[in-house]
């Protein structure tokens, strides 16, 4: 507004779309009147969309390995894969800080082609090492999924790597496979004719249609940890997590519980035959080599049950 926000129509327009951008960014019918703060948050933003380009080109990233345990044995069946960032001058960043930051301006498909890269180059790592590696999953972003040239760039980094893509799990979002359904089911079968495995993440935050998910060649659905957390406690939670585990079943799929921190919360998935879990109760995410010894005492045992 004149003559507060601007003196000339230059100034006024410039102010104007900024106050455009913060209201597009509520993602609903929204206004927002301009102030300084906003070009404060403004500047903030791109010098901190700066650093997170700079990480990716000085190799700031590292992917730890969050281990998945076969509920009824304990035994290891894989493990997803999750960036980690050690900004040099401000430390370790959490991924809910600069995630959302690659996804609005775009570099989240950098980072994830550079993760699925780093995850293949790990896994010829392991194998070269001697050791059994379980499939492991990677998740995609939805501007990821969707580029034109997306299947292209999956079996380019495949072929490059030496990596069978029956290594290899994709993991996306409802929200991610259900727009424009038809078209996530022509990829997400393309993907399956290479041999990866797909899953379902964050399972029942969304809104899924079931007869849409029926037609989708996905092997696995994974239920969102904010079933799990209060699982034990909350009768509603516990209904959802048994629902979900009689639906998935009933449709041949596995069941992946996240978020598991307790003991009751993994008898509760147990005594549902759910099939897999992770969390902190079984293990944090760790970097490549402290997987790499989970592999090894693995491989100790199975050698030793063989003996």
């Amino acid at each position: 507004m004149y003559p507060g926000d601007g003196g000339d129509a230059e100034a006024l327009a410039r102010n104007a779309a900024t106050a455009m951008r913060h209201a597009k960014e509520q993602r609903t019918s929204a206004f927002r009147f301009f102030d300084d703060r906003m070009e404060t948050r403004a500047l903030e933003r791109l010098k901190f969309e700066f650093r997170l380009r700079r990480a990716l080109e000085k190799g700031e990233f590292e992917v730890h390995y969050q281990p998945q345990v076969d509920i009824a044995s304990r035994a290891l069946t894989g493990a997803e894969a999750l960036i980690r960032w050690n900004d040099p001058e401000l430390g370790p960043i959490s991924p809910a800080i600069f995630i959302p930051t690659a996804e609005s301006s775009g570099l989240i498909v950098a980072i994830g082609q550079w993760v699925l890269r780093e995850v293949c180059r790990q896994i010829v790592t392991w194998k070269a090492a001697g050791h059994a590696v379980p499939r492991i999953a990677v998740n995609l972003s939805f501007l990821q999924f969707r580029r034109p040239d997306f299947l292209e760039s999956v079996t380019a980094i495949l072929t490059e790597s030496c990596v069978s893509g029956d290594q290899l799990e994709f993991e996306l979002t409802e929200s991610v496979v259900m727009h424009d359904a038809e078209q996530a089911i022509t990829i997400l079968t393309q993907l399956r004719a290479l041999g990866i495995e797909l899953a379902i993440d964050d399972f029942g935050t969304g809104y899924s249609s079931l007869d849409r998910l029926k037609r989708m060649p996905i092997q696995t659905l994974k239920i969102d940890r904010s079933f799990i957390s209060d699982v034990t406690r909350n009768a509603d939670d516990a209904a959802i997590v048994s629902a979900i585990l009689s639906m998935a079943h009933s449709l041949n799929l596995k069941v992946v519980a996240e978020g598991v921190e307790t003991e009751a919360q993994l008898a509760f998935l147990a005594g549902r035959r759910c099939d897999a879990a992770q969390g902190y109760l079984l293990s944090r995410p760790i970097a490549a080599d402290r997987f790499a010894r989970l592999l090894r005492d693995r491989d100790a045992r199975r050698i030793a049950a063989a003996d």
